[in-house]
């Protein structure tokens, strides 16, 4: 795999963390999966990660996707013995893509054959957001006043309706009458959630390595998400941390561009590792997370958020039931993204302007059940190219005698 040229400005050494950071604050008691590229087979491989040691698992189970759709994926890696490959936090300093030794394994993404997909406008913060980029029209400096208007009209404490609802229905009516009804509004408060194809299958990049923004789009964004590991049965096995990175200009344009806006070189980021579900953690664990955000940029600038999942507009699981079913199959299972409630309107620049990202600002996106995932912001065109597709991955477990 091939190496990014190195940059002139960087954010410092170790700006990616520690094994400490990246792991639950209960490891101890997690049972965690993710996958590294093996330079001894030039490949990836899965592994488990025990008391910070990382251990390859691959010769009983070749892909992620094969761990997942186990009937009880958390009790079956638990008593899985591997060679040990290493220390985590050796292998995530060497994660890096300026300073990494290529003869010595990194961190990927967690997941492989999973589709990747994400929900869209599931929280009430995030909808007024997506109503502002489209009466913007993708114009950054309209955003402010429209926002101040937009929220006197409608207000944000919208967390309580049900999509769907009687009430939802009514409010539609209200917005109607008023010449406010959106398409957002729609997806956000109507009874069929929006969820799209983030990126192609094993695209997604992991924690340690650049996210990639067009170097044309001039108003984007991070946006922090738990990301829940579905089986091809509609079962939900597990979960990790996401940054669902959006254009937020090219969206506003139009919503006919979402796969423009969202699905780019390096544009989805997972990791650092699946937690998968036991009696210690599941659903009930899950809808109570809250996931902290923190940009810092090289020229000093600062935001730090926070997003509640009980905030929620939609239970996970209905989004997951609206993914997968008899109307939709996913033979290899999906890697689904809830969503945030992040809205990104602190000044960086110029007043009214609100956020977007510059090169080289550092996103920690961290959830004390789940770790932290931490990614530099590079223009898409710079980012490592993806070239490493389902082909190559066949034929290089083939190579190595496990399929």
């Amino acid at each position: 795999m091939t190496v990014p040229r190195p940059r002139r400005t960087t954010p410092g050494a170790g700006w990616a963390g520690t094994a400490v950071e990246a792991l639950p604050d209960d490891a101890d008691d997690s049972v965690l999966v993710g996958r590294i590229w093996d330079p001894s087979v030039d490949g990836p491989s899965p592994v488990t990660v025990r008391n910070g040691d990382v251990f390859d698992i691959s010769r009983r189970f070749p892909t992620v996707r094969d761990i997942c759709e186990l009937p009880d994926p958390a009790a079956t890696v638990a008593g899985l013995d591997g060679p040990r490959v290493g220390d985590l936090g050796e292998i995530l300093a060497n994660t890096e893509a300026e300073t990494r030794d290529p003869t010595r394994p990194w961190l990927l993404a967690p997941v492989d054959l999973q589709v990747l997909k994400a929900a869209g406008v599931t929280f009430p913060v995030s909808m007024i957001e997506r109503v502002i980029e489209e009466r913007a029209r993708g114009d950054l400096a309209l955003a402010g006043d429209i926002r101040r208007r937009m929220l006197a009209d409608v207000g944000v404490d919208l967390h309580s309706l049900a999509p769907g609802s009687a009430e939802a229905e009514r409010l539609k009516d209200l917005l109607v009458a008023e010449g406010m009804w959106s398409q957002y509004l729609e997806v956000g408060i109507g009874p069929d959630a929006e969820i799209f194809t983030k990126g192609q299958i094993l695209s997604a990049v992991g924690t340690a390595v650049p996210v990639g923004v067009l170097a044309t789009s001039t108003w984007n964004n991070p946006e922090p998400e738990v990301t829940l590991i579905v089986q091809s049965s509609g079962r939900i096995v597990g979960a990790t941390l996401g940054n669902d990175v959006n254009l937020r200009d090219v969206e506003g344009r139009s919503a006919l561009l979402l796969p423009l806006a969202k699905d780019n070189n390096a544009s989805c980021a997972l990791g650092p590792l699946i937690r998968l579900f036991d009696d210690r953690f599941g659903m009930d664990r899950v809808r109570e997370l809250e996931v902290s955000l923190e940009v810092r940029g090289l020229d000093g600038f600062l935001l730090e958020a926070v997003s509640e999942m009980t905030r929620m507009s939609r239970d996970p699981e209905d989004l997951v039931r609206q993914l997968i079913g008899p109307h939709h199959s996913y033979p290899d299972g999906a890697a689904l993204m809830l969503g945030t409630m992040f809205a990104p309107i602190q000044d960086r620049d110029r007043a009214g302007e609100g956020f977007t990202h510059k090169v080289d600002d550092v996103v920690r996106i961290s959830c004390p059940a789940l770790g932290t995932l931490v990614n530099r912001v590079w223009h898409a065109e710079e980012c490592e190219p993806w070239h490493f597709g389902v082909r190559d991955l066949m034929g290089n477990l083939g190579r190595r005698g496990l399929l």
